[in-house]
């Protein structure tokens, strides 16, 4: 018998995350003239691999307007990118009707206050280790890694252990890679 966490994992069909303290580390990087530059970490971009494998949507919702967040999403293929909404509900409401889905068909990652109020919504809520307390309170798993260290790799990791459906996607992934 499945347990009440694995019966709401199994509902997952669509990882929205955060930018700033999830895929980053939080740290913004200004130029003289103004640029910006965000290090993302290499192993969330394997991340979207695998969800993808899974048959996983993936979408961004971030709270500050960046174009090192819509070239990151544009290489990773990722389509569904609010940038810039510091009201997170909106963009939320708007991808589960774009996907016809239902709040427990989400999974959210989140670092700060402002992504509380998704959290409250989304079937799994997920918190950064590095993630202000209240965030953690929110969530239903911490990662162990910290935002910009692969937090997002390893939260679609944990949902898809936990749904036994991460060797399959690992597979699905390599199967992919030899036909490349």
């Amino acid at each position: 018998m499945m347990s009440g966490l694995n019966s709401k994992l199994s509902k997952i069909q669509m990882v929205i995350t955060d930018v700033d303290g999830v895929l980053t580390d939080g740290s913004i990087y200004k130029g003289p003239d103004g640029m910006e530059l965000k290090r993302f970490n290499v192993s969330d971009g394997a991340g979207v691999a695998i969800a993808r494998a899974a048959n996983l949507r993936m979408a961004i919702i971030s709270g500050r307007h960046s174009d090192a967040t819509e070239q990151r999403a544009k290489e990773l293929k990722i389509e569904d990118v609010y940038n810039g909404s510091l009201n997170k509900v909106a963009p939320y409401e708007e991808i589960k009707t774009k996907y016809n889905l239902k709040d427990e068909n989400i999974a959210y990652i989140g670092d700060d206050l402002i992504d509380i109020p998704v959290m409250e919504l989304a079937g799994i809520p997920i918190a950064v280790s590095n993630a202000f307390e209240p965030v953690k309170e929110a969530a239903v798993y911490v990662t162990i890694t910290a935002g910009g260290d692969g937090a997002f790799r390893e939260a679609v990791t944990w949902i898809l252990k936990e749904t036994r459906q991460y060797e399959k996607a690992l597979e699905t992934l390599r199967k992919t890679i030899d036909q490349s």
